[in-house]
């Protein structure tokens, strides 16, 4: 085990070394290794465990994971330090093998498959399926006791009992599109759970749910259309764009044993996002993360469902806060002249103690607080910033969390550290160096770590909280090529404005030794707290398709901004009510800094970016036009009065409070201003950024007379998939090849 006084030192080495050897330089091969057809094949980046999942005990690991022979749950054992198959998706009737969840007794796993549940019983033959209905079964989850599963059926919360095999409705006015009971909406989804379906959450006893009910009635209606139908079909999708009305939302607890709820808490006088849902460690209430729609003052309720005399307390109606003032008091609370940023965070000890992070310095800290929600210490050392708050272990009294250092290059990585509660400085569990993520068992405190860099795949193993290596868990290496063939990235600092150094990675190109002058590709995505300078293999077609790229004799560079992870939450502060301007000034640095190359050619460079990314390079060529020569933007926000209230006005506020910030910060309102190519490229099922806004953006280039490229992609949501995925890179290779030829 190295301690943190120890690791800090050895990190400044670390684009010497990747999991302790030092890789060769790289030399140009004869003939280039990647094409596109390894780019897509299914192997190209080779494969990893994925869903890993501890069992209650600690000592058994769940994951998906394909050997080449399909996908599969593996289960990896402690005892014998092997991982052995337990089910392939194409075992039987199963079908795709979308999620599995662990019993509490660790003897069974309950598997999600193409919308319904099968129990899987550990040592026996055959899987047991427990639904099959034409409506999907949501989110489910065991009781604390296994001996009943909850679920999400037609918006509605449901029980299956798993020794009757009988099913209890426990709600009753779930409908599509206006009343959801137990899931989320898509916008609190997206961005409040960030991809996440959640909804409902056992109590400590099993006695009660608590759950969330959204009314979607209010939001208005975005059409989802098919055109490739004879005639288009329509999916409505509710959907608050920036400045309308979002869901009214409650949290209530259902008694089991009565099948009646108390509504704790309502947001229908106040707008205020309930982002979190906590049962309390005695299972006397829930605690309730409240942030204000302005997003700039979050509150951590603690919502009592009992009574002064320790019984249940009387069901309240579901008008208004619903006795909140009476059930809930405010246990802690975060305010900011910006926003602020809801985390996963929160941890209660057995204690009434709790764990919190909190970004009041400018980093992100990991604190420990008192059971009266008072600050008790910080354990989050000088130097670091806590990006994640990955599990507590109680047995151990220690936390394991993910962060990284707040040097210049901090960022680059992700180190995993447990630490001791009671003091002492941080240990690493992850190899320094790497991009690491961790899976930790509450009871054992074992923790599997998954890390890579960026020209080497990922390795996986299993460690004890000592630092103990336990095992490795089954990796596999890409196929058809050498991943230390393939161009190597470099790491560095360029200057950017008022000479604050900026985080960049660069590819040199194949031919770079043989003189003369290259194009080069810049990619950015430039958004509050985004990165994309990062030490880390990847698992996507971009970083492959830019090593073929440099293969194909194109440098490629990425800068990430000063309002960027490499800057904390002060940086990201900076680009508070206005987008563009700070993301075009670090872009335009790193065009600088190609001009003092002896190899770029800064008369032939490219620009590109998806989703925020595709916003700001509409944003960088029309307000700085001629800098490049050529650029892709792909699903581009072109107007931010048309993307989720969430997400933009948490940077942007209200439009009605900032129009001069939602205009200028807006693609649309420069569109005539182009004079370089474009390629504007968008898939119609967008449920994300929609469709609509590369639509805006067409009408806008057309009413200017302004020439430029357009590819639209039909049923393609907001990450392009198969087909359509090897098309674009393709497509947009061939628009590059073109534009930026001698």
């Amino acid at each position: 085990m190295r301690s943190l006084r120890f690791l800090v030192p050895l990190m400044t080495l670390m684009p010497l070394f990747a999991f302790g050897c030092a890789p060769q330089p790289f030399q140009e091969p004869d003939r280039p290794p990647l094409d596109f057809d390894l780019l897509f094949g299914d192997n190209a980046a080779g494969q990893r465990p994925t869903d890993l999942q501890w069992s209650p005990d600690g000592n058994r690991l769940g994951f998906l994971y394909d050997d080449g022979d399909g996908e599969g749950l593996w289960i990896w054992d402690a005892e014998s330090g092997q991982a052995t198959l337990q089910v392939r998706q194409e075992d039987g009737d199963l079908g795709d093998l979308d999620a599995f969840h662990w019993s509490p007794d660790g003897q069974s796993i309950l598997l999600e498959s193409g919308g319904d549940l099968a129990l899987l019983r550990l040592g026996a033959e055959g899987v047991r399926k427990l639904t099959d209905t034409e409506a999907a079964e949501e989110n489910p989850k065991f009781s604390p006791q296994g001996d009943r599963v909850a679920f999400v059926r037609d918006n509605d919360l449901w029980i299956y009992d798993l020794e009757s095999a009988d099913e209890i409705r426990l709600t009753r006015d779930g409908r599509e599109g206006l009343t959801l009971n137990g899931k989320t909406d898509w916008v609190y989804w997206e961005e409040i759970w960030g991809r996440q379906q959640v909804g409902h959450w056992w109590s400590p006893d099993g006695s009660r749910i608590a759950y969330y009910r959204f009314d979607e009635a209010p939001v208005r209606e975005y059409p989802l259309l098919d055109f490739t139908q004879q005639y288009p079909e329509v999916s409505p999708q509710r959907y608050p764009k920036a400045g309308e009305t979002n869901p009214g939302v409650q949290v209530g607890v259902i008694e089991l044993g009565t099948g009646v709820t108390r509504w704790l808490i309502s947001n229908s006088k106040d707008d205020s996002y309930l982002g979190r849902v906590d049962w309390l460690p005695d299972g006397s209430g829930v605690a309730v993360q409240r942030l204000n729609r302005d997003q700039n003052h979050l509150e951590v309720l603690s919502c009592s469902i009992l009574d002064s005399q320790g019984k249940s307390a009387k069901p309240a109606g579901r008008a208004g806060l619903a006795g909140l003032e009476d059930s809930c008091r405010v246990l802690l609370e975060e305010t900011s002249e910006t926003w602020v940023n809801l985390t996963k965070d929160l941890r209660f000890l057995p204690d009434g103690r709790f764990l919190w992070t909190t970004e009041k310095s400018g980093w992100r800290e990991l604190w420990l607080h008192n059971s009266d929600g008072t600050p008790n210490r910080r354990l989050t050392p000088d130097g670091w910033t806590t990006e994640k708050v990955n599990e507590v272990v109680p047995g151990s009294d220690s936390v394991v969390w993910t962060g990284y250092e707040t040097s210049e290059l901090g960022a680059l990585h992700r180190t995993v550290f447990s630490q001791s509660l009671s003091g002492g400085a941080p240990e690493a569990l992850s190899s320094p160096g790497t991009t690491a993520s961790a899976t930790v068992a509450r009871a054992s405190g074992r923790t599997a770590i998954v890390e890579s860099r960026s020209d080497i795949p990922h390795a996986a193993f299993v460690v004890e909280l000592s630092g103990q290596r336990l095992g490795d868990l089954p990796v596999r290496a890409p196929t058809g090529y050498d991943p230390a063939e393939l161009p190597h990235w470099q790491f560095l600092t360029i200057p950017g404005p008022d000479g604050q150094p900026l985080p960049a990675a660069l590819l040199e190109p194949l031919g770079v030794r043989s003189g003369g002058k290259h194009p080069v590709i810049q990619y950015h995505y430039g958004g509050p707290a985004s990165q994309v300078v990062r030490d880390s293999w990847g698992t996507r077609g971009r970083n492959f398709w830019h090593k073929l790229m440099a293969q194909r004799g194109y440098g490629v560079l990425m800068v990430d901004n000063d309002g960027s992870n490499y800057f904390g939450k002060t940086g990201a502060d900076r680009l508070h009510r206005r987008f563009g301007e700070v993301n075009l000034a670090a872009q335009e640095a790193g065009i600088e800094f190609l001009r003092g190359s002896s190899w770029a050619d800064p008369e032939r460079i490219g620009l590109w970016g998806w989703s925020g990314g595709g916003s700001n390079t509409l944003y960088s060529i029309l307000n700085s036009p001629g800098t490049w020569r050529a650029a892709v933007a792909g699903a581009p926000v072109t107007d931010w009065r048309l993307y989720d209230s969430i997400w933009t006005e948490r940077y942007l506020d209200h439009p009605q409070d900032n129009a001069e910030g939602y205009t200028q910060s807006s693609a649309v309102t420069h569109a005539a201003k182009l004079e370089d190519a474009l390629l504007l490229v968008h898939g119609t099922a967008d449920d994300n950024v929609h469709a609509q806004n590369t639509f805006v953006m067409t009408a806008e280039l057309i009413a200017a007379a302004r020439p430029f490229d357009l590819a639209i992609h039909p049923r393609q949501k907001h990450a392009f998939k198969g087909q359509d995925k090897r098309h674009f890179y393709e497509r947009m290779t061939r628009f590059f090849d073109r534009e930026l030829a001698d």
